[in-house]
């Protein structure tokens, strides 16, 4: 076989290759084989605590937790949802914990032990090395708190050093800006957007996509960490420096 040139760069990152015909490839990966599929392990950091959803242990906490959206917000682009009861809410925690794909974990603060959001891995792709984390629906109690930021470090964490994945996804209904807003800040780079892509409670939705990449999860990883450090907070718990400034000043090529 012809020796491959690389012939595209883009942030120092090479992107294709030329075969002997002159034709653009992707590039090798050598020894490739499979990431690893995820199993329920519970990942344990300084704020939170996410473990695998279990109805015995958080509907009720969680149910509790998202009464305090009071107008349901939340709920406006999820496919399911606001529950009226906890009952119903019980049922669909039963439902959805009993699945591998989308495989659901509950954010657990570690103050309070109190459960107060969820997340989950889906469109788990291990020979690919690409997955997703979606469902995310984070409590009022949760949201703009360390607590939630670290969740999502700490499962991106495991994507990329403990499973080996190549592709890390993120996708919302391209309406949705605060999904967006978040994706950005925690270091997904937009991809495009899929017009018509489904229909949800009636109405279309076109999906933005999002993504972040092994080769810029090194520089992505410094920046949550440096983030989550403690000096980065004064004494009340008030940012000194954003995450969003922390990933550009760590040069992230996401």
């Amino acid at each position: 076989m012809a020796n491959w040139t690389a012939v595209v760069v883009t942030l120092d990152l090479v992107t294709s290759e030329v075969n002997e015909l002159g034709q653009p490839v992707g590039v090798s990966v050598p020894g490739w084989q499979s990431a690893a599929v995820p199993d329920a392990a519970v990942m344990t950091g300084r704020f939170c605590r996410v473990e695998p959803l279990d109805p015995s242990a958080h509907a009720s906490s969680l149910f509790e937790a998202n009464g305090h959206d009071v107008v349901g917000a939340n709920w406006t682009y999820l496919p399911y949802g606001p529950f009226a009861d906890l009952k119903s809410y019980r049922n669909w925690v039963d439902d959805v914990a009993s699945r591998s794909d989308p495989m659901f974990f509950a954010v657990v603060d570690q103050e309070t032990q109190r459960a107060l959001g969820v997340a989950s891995y889906l469109r788990i792709d291990a020979s690919a090395g690409s997955i997703e984390v979606g469902h995310i629906n984070f409590s009022p109690l949760l949201q703009r708190r360390r607590a939630g930021t670290e969740a999502m470090y700490l499962m991106m964490s495991r994507v990329f050093d403990e499973l080996g994945y190549r592709r890390y996804e993120w996708k919302c209904n391209d309406l949705n800006a605060p999904s967006k807003t978040a994706a950005t800040r925690l270091g997904f780079a937009y991809e495009g957007t899929f017009r018509q892509s489904s229909v949800v409670k009636g109405r279309n939705r076109d999906t933005a996509w999002f993504a972040v990449i092994d080769q810029g999860w090194p520089a992505i990883k410094e920046a949550f960490e440096k983030w989550l450090d403690p000096g980065n907070f004064d004494g009340d718990g008030i940012q000194r420096t954003p995450l969003r400034a922390r990933q550009e000043l760590a040069g992230s090529a996401r």
